[in-house]
């Protein structure tokens, strides 16, 4: 699952963000690591097979910890439960699928971050400018090509027959 120089790395950043090193907190980061944008549920369901078992509360009190130490980065894009990940602090991007939910990294668009700039600041110190590019990943468009295709061999059977 994970290598020892990981399981030290992980624990020395535990350590470093003032955060116990403990069993759940190490296969949690591990779990995301593994599994960058996993949903807590997922997150669970691997901490589980490496610990056994483990509450779903204790899964979502560690990824709040990691989140408030900034070992990890909450994302929760609209219409789906929030998503976890070990990229923090550079102001990165996503794609999400519509059809499948697969979300993908994407660096900052230009410049420096927060890379966008708003019309008016309306008195506010802007630190991070997070933008979701939605639409539909590579596989999905390919399966729907391909059901498309199927159904209108289907059909053209249909109007063969008769």
């Amino acid at each position: 699952m994970h290598d020892d120089g990981q399981d030290l790395d992980l624990r020395a950043q535990l350590r470093a963000a003032g955060l116990r090193v403990t069993a759940p907190r190490l296969a949690v980061l591990n779990a995301v690591t593994a599994q960058p944008h996993s949903d807590a549920d997922s997150v669970a369901a691997q901490v589980r097979q490496q610990l056994g078992s483990v509450s779903t509360q204790a899964v979502y009190d560690v990824l709040k910890a990691c989140v408030n130490a900034g070992l990890l980065r909450r994302i929760e894009p609209a219409g789906s439960p929030a998503r976890f990940e070990t990229r923090t602090g550079d102001n990165h991007h996503h794609l999400v699928c519509r059809s499948c939910g697969k979300v993908v990294d994407v660096d900052c668009v230009v410049g420096q971050a927060p890379c966008l700039e708003p019309s008016d600041y309306h008195g506010f110190e802007i630190d991070e400018a997070e933008v979701v590019f939605w639409g539909r990943c590579n596989d999905c468009l390919t399966s729907s090509a391909e059901s498309n295709n199927v159904s209108d061999a289907v059909s053209q059977n249909h109007e063969a027959a008769r």
